[in-house]
């Protein structure tokens, strides 16, 4: 009888999952977290911004929905991955910074509330998902329930509708005094309210964890997500990462 040799095997690809409402952090935060732990990012509210973009550099009615799903069909999306430097690109234009304009804005929850765009979108996100074989931390709006419900990691990243609010006008007016706050309002609170008629981001499904972040710094809601990682799945950040 022949001795089988044990070939030992790599860890399993790591998946995190991240939702929360607007001004949350999920973003800055998931970013952090998959530094530390040598995983790959994907921004998917990102998605849904480059394909408004597209639609209106192309001239598409938003409120057409057989017209949206033909124009992400048509769309050279790409999605880069790595934390450190993530991307988003339709086709040679580097559109990194046209999808956070006031006018996508504006205009982003049309295309995120559109049902069969979500259902292309959920299978092309679990497709970046699936590929990502050092592990991912992914974020948005319903991967905890929809996209990854079996991520090893499920966690909503909510805030005080005020912090939000500071924070977002302080990524966008540079400042979070009253005029600025108010001058995001609109983005911010309209946006969560139409998003929440398709998914679910502000009441955490059973298994997901909540972090409530509206009384903590950039850094412990970092190191909080970090522990639950760590204590979820065993694994510890890599040496030397912050």
């Amino acid at each position: 009888m022949s001795r089988s040799t044990c070939v030992p095997t790599s860890e399993p690809a790591l998946v995190v999952a991240v939702d929360g409402p607007s001004g949350s952090g999920k973003s800055s935060v998931s970013r952090a977290v998959a530094r530390r732990f040598g995983l790959r990012y994907l921004d998917t509210g990102a998605m849904y911004r480059a394909l408004t973009w597209w639609c209106l550099e192309q001239g598409v009615d938003l409120t057409d929905p057989a017209a949206v799903v033909d124009a992400m069909d048509a769309m050279p999306l790409e999605m880069g991955t790595d934390p450190a430097a993530p991307s988003v690109r339709v086709g040679s234009v580097d559109v990194g910074q046209a999808i956070r304009q006031t006018r996508v804005s504006e205009q982003v929850s049309a295309v995120a509330t559109n049902l069969q765009v979500r259902a292309r979108m959920r299978d092309l996100q679990r497709r970046l998902i699936h590929e990502a074989s050092e592990g991912i931390v992914a974020e948005g709006r319903d991967i905890t329930t929809v996209v990854a419900p079996d991520a090893d990691v499920r966690v909503l990243l909510t805030a005080t509708e005020l912090t939000r609010l500071q924070r977002r006008a302080l990524e966008l007016h540079g400042h979070a005094e009253e005029s600025a706050v108010a001058a995001t309002r609109d983005q911010v609170v309209r946006r969560d309210r139409d998003d929440s008629t398709v998914s679910q981001f502000v009441t955490a499904a059973d298994g997901v964890r909540t972090i409530d972040s509206s009384s903590m710094t950039f850094e412990q809601v970092v190191d909080a997500l970090t522990e639950l990682v760590g204590s979820r799945t065993g694994r510890v950040p890599r040496a030397g990462s912050a």
